[in-house]
């Protein structure tokens, strides 16, 4: 008689969860009534239904019921213990998951797996990002420094992002590797028919072993159900029958089944995009933001941990906790990408501003800490404190306003030259930011090498000229040519766009750059349906000279309509003025008088609806990739002209040619580039969170409806060009210099104190400092606690560099390798320097 193999039934892991979304259709008050009676129910079912897990991410969620119901929190602390509700995911909250900058997801990580463990007492293996509309490449790298080793989500699908397998070995820019999983059926399941929801997931998926199927009403909270629950009882014994087990589980349970399955997993060496790609440029307000406060904040505290370890000033961790907050919750994937409703735009906006506020007062104090032991002014000057966040010198065009001793009532003009030690530099005097027709308020530009980590000081002498001297520049047959020792720059006069830009004798721009672009567009905040915005249904174009006057605000008499507005030493700056339909844009010009860089500022009047507005930028380079900055490295971008995502700069690059154009910008992600064309994304006006549904309409007709970025809007951009290899090894350090900018303050010294040593510096041509600030855990850095160094290589190649901390007398050589992240404490007491993971452990070996 033939005996019988018995084979083991297939796993599903079945993981309950509620996602919850803070805020999206509804304001953040009703989500937290939402967090508070869904965990409520949730607690309910746990301790009901013995066998039943209950699994739930996000700290946000969590602080609000610690807050506004307490006893629920209790109990669920008890339930954690018992096994029965499993804290998953471990962030902050689920962000966007490609525009915060790698330090943002660090922290969402960093500061949410700190509450669990302090909260809970727990530690988890899985990330989980359900949600968001697609993933960065550079998350693999940050995932496993955080000790993860498993990644679920659900976004994209196969249609919009293939991959070999739903379970698969994600790797990243960096090489680091991390098992990754795509749920199949959603994270969600109707009230009351989880029973179908199964059935139907075994019919399409019943062959994988394990297989996760999350479930649980979602959206707007929800979770299980006492029918769900009963459902699942009556069905576990009848599918156990027919090959399958049901098993209540956790993410962490079924990576680590999988694990232990065998099974030889694919690798993927892309990112997971696209999806949804309008959310890389709808509400930019909010991206601007987010960006700047990004930017305040990680300059803040680099200045603020300087002076405190030095003893200047106590370092305000809580106030810079509170900030951190407002940064955390405005990278919330309905709040970044731009899909909530209205009012969630309005109470973001103040979030960030909030935010904003309390790096500005504490950037101000640990400002003046700094400028200590700077030397009293000589009479006659005007002193200028520019502090220099960054590991490295910076050179570029400094910016800044002051007051004349007392206003000079005299027809007369007032010249400045910036000094230091004594020596003149480049400078300019530039229409200030107020409008008093009087010889009083001054804005200098000047040109400046900054030195790294440190205060630097200029000071100002003055001049009086009859009148304020005439741009010399003026147009000659149709255009206005600008050329210093490395640039040549056309701008022509009949439409007020570039026409020229040669670095070096080798052209990188064609003619019309920087033209504005009307792209049709539908309602659809997320572009659910679409990959790209290609379609230009027109174009701004130069005002008619009287439009144009009346644009400008000019009351006497006709101004042209592309003219040279400021003109000097340092650089000149020609403005147009641009219109199309209801809409106008005045673009300016920053040509500079000494390097390659060209700054363009773009203001924008915009009042069209179910439209996108983009910047045509041609290029000239044979056979173009197009690249751009990622978390934590750089990615290669569609070159289809599908709409991409990139965060401080693009570049396009001919290697065939060695030859590569760059653009930094300020706080736009989204961009497009085919047929050596880059087109960069300004601005969306679709209506509020509206969702295309089957073949429905997209929003109702009967009624006026408001549409986003109604208004005006401001954007900055440096363009450079060179060789391949210089230009892509500085960029990353160009961009983190233009937005984390150094920062510049008129400001008369006492002359008291002592000159604080430098902060942290680094030895080579492109490592970056990702973040100083206090070790998460110990005493605080002014009473002699441990220091957070972390750095990043931002070019795809091993380097070595010195790291130097004069305030310690530390001098150490750090290795890293293609694109590593690298976090170091260093014990201020001991000046001993360790590696850690980016929870701040010490690396084990």
């Amino acid at each position: 008689m033939e005996r019988r193999t018995s084979v083991p039934n297939k796993r599903v892991h079945l993981i309950c969860n509620a996602h919850l979304d803070p805020v999206w259709l509804w304001e953040w008050e009703e989500g937290a009534a939402e967090a508070i009676s869904t965990f409520r129910t949730a607690a309910d079912l746990c301790e009901e239904f013995p066998g039943f897990v209950f699994n739930h991410n996000e700290v946000t969620l969590y602080k609000w019921v610690e807050e506004y119901e307490p006893g629920l929190f209790a109990r669920i602390r008890r339930l954690v213990r018992r096994g029965q509700w499993r804290i998953m995911g471990g962030w902050y909250l689920q962000p966007d998951c490609n525009m915060p900058c790698g330090e943002s997801f660090i922290r969402q990580i960093l500061l949410g797996r700190h509450y669990f463990k302090e909260r809970f007492g727990v530690d988890v293996r899985t990330a989980i990002n359900l949600d968001p509309f697609g993933h960065s490449r550079g998350l693999p790298q940050i995932l496993a420094k955080a000790g993860y080793d498993s990644y679920l989500f659900c976004r994209p699908d196969q249609n919009d992002c293939p991959l070999p397998d739903e379970d698969f070995i994600w790797v990243g820019v960096d090489g680091s590797e991390m098992v990754g999983s795509r749920v199949l059926g959603w994270y969600n399941s109707q009230l009351g028919k989880i029973g179908r929801k199964i059935n139907d997931w075994l019919a399409s998926f019943g062959n994988r072993s394990p297989g996760v199927l999350l479930w649980g009403v979602g959206n707007h909270g929800g979770g299980p159900s006492r029918e769900d629950l009963r459902q699942i009882a009556r069905m576990t014994p009848e599918k156990r029958k027919a090959g399958w087990d049901l098993i209540h589980s956790t993410p962490d349970a079924f990576f680590a089944d999988l694990a232990h399955s065998g099974r030889r997993l694919p690798r993927f060496r892309k990112d997971l995009n696209p999806w949804g790609v309008g959310c890389y440029t709808s509400m930019i307000r909010i991206k601007q933001k987010h960006r700047q406060l990004e930017n305040e904040l990680y300059t803040l505290e680099k200045m603020a941990v300087t002076a405190a370890v030095q003893g200047l000033m106590e370092y305000p961790q809580a106030q810079i906790d509170e900030a951190l907050h407002d940064l955390m919750v405005g990278e919330f994937h309905d709040i970044l990408p731009g899909s909530s409703i209205q009012p969630v735009e309005e109470s973001s906006l103040r979030m960030f501003d909030h935010g904003l506020e309390i790096a500005s007062r504490l950037k101000a104090r640990a400002f003046f800490a700094l400028a200590h032991g700077q030397p009293r002014a000589r009479p006659g000057e005007i002193p200028i404190l520019v502090y220099n966040p960054h590991p490295y010198p910076v050179r570029m065009q400094i910016e800044c306003e002051f007051n004349l001793p007392d206003a000079n009532w005299e027809e007369q003009f007032t010249v400045a030259t910036a000094y230091r030690n004594g020596k003149p530099l480049p400078s300019q005097i530039e229409q200030q930011l107020s409008n008093l027709n009087l010889d009083w308020r001054k804005r200098i530009v000047f040109d400046a090498e900054l030195a790294p980590a440190r205060m630097n000081r200029f000071d100002c002498r003055l001049a009086v000229l009859k009148r304020k001297p005439a741009p010399k520049p003026r147009p000659r047959g149709g255009r206005i040519r600008f050329r210093n020792r490395e640039i040549e720059v056309i701008i022509n006069t009949r439409t007020g766009l570039i026409d020229r830009y040669r670095v070096g004798g080798v052209d990188y721009l064609g003619k019309d750059a920087f033209q504005p672009l009307v792209i049709k567009d539908n309602e659809d905040p997320w572009g659910m349906t679409v990959r790209s915005f290609r379609k230009v249904i027109g174009r701004f174009r130069l005002l008619p000279r009287g439009k144009g006057t009346r644009f400008s605000g000019a009351t006497e008499g006709p101004i042209p309509s592309v003219r040279v507005i400021e003109d000097g030493d340092v650089r000149s700056v020609v403005e147009a003025v641009l219109g199309y339909g209801d809409s106008f844009i005045c673009m300016r010009y920053l040509l500079p008088k000494c390097g390659t860089e060209v700054g363009i500022e773009v203001r924008v009047h915009w009042n069209e609806k179910d439209r996108m507005l983009k910047l045509s930028v041609p290029t000239t380079g044979r056979d173009e990739k197009y690249v751009g900055q990622i978390a934590g490295g750089i990615g290669d971008l569609p070159d289809n002209g599908d709409e991409a995502v990139a965060q401080r700069w693009v570049a396009a690059v001919s290697r065939r040619e060695n030859k590569a154009l760059t653009l930094i910008n300020n706080g736009i992600y989204g961009s497009d580039y085919a047929d050596n064309e880059v087109r960069l994304s300004l601005l969306r006006s679709p209506a509020y969170s509206a969702h295309p549904i089957f073949d429905r309409t997209i929003v109702t007709q009967d009624r006026y409806l408001p549409r986003q970025e109604q208004g005006e809007r401001q954007y900055r951009f440096w363009l450079n060009a060179g060789p391949v290899a210089g230009r892509l090894e500085s960029v990353d350090r160009e961009a983190l210099a233009r937005n984390e900018k150094p920062f510049a303050l008129s400001f008369f010294p006492s002359g008291n104190g002592r000159k604080p040593k430098p902060g942290v510096t680094l030895s080579d041509r492109a490592v970056q400092v990702m973040a100083v600030k206090p070790a998460l855990r110990g005493r605080p850095v002014h009473r002699g606690g441990n220091l957070i160094v972390r750095l990043f290589e931002p070019t795809g190649r091993h380097r070595d560099t010195y790291m130097t901390l004069p305030f310690l007398g530390l001098r150490t050589q750090v290795r890293l390798g293609r694109f590593e992240i690298k976090t170091l404490r260093i014990s201020l007491k001991t000046k001993r320097v360790v590696e850690t993971d980016l929870l701040e452990r010490p690396l084990r070996g």
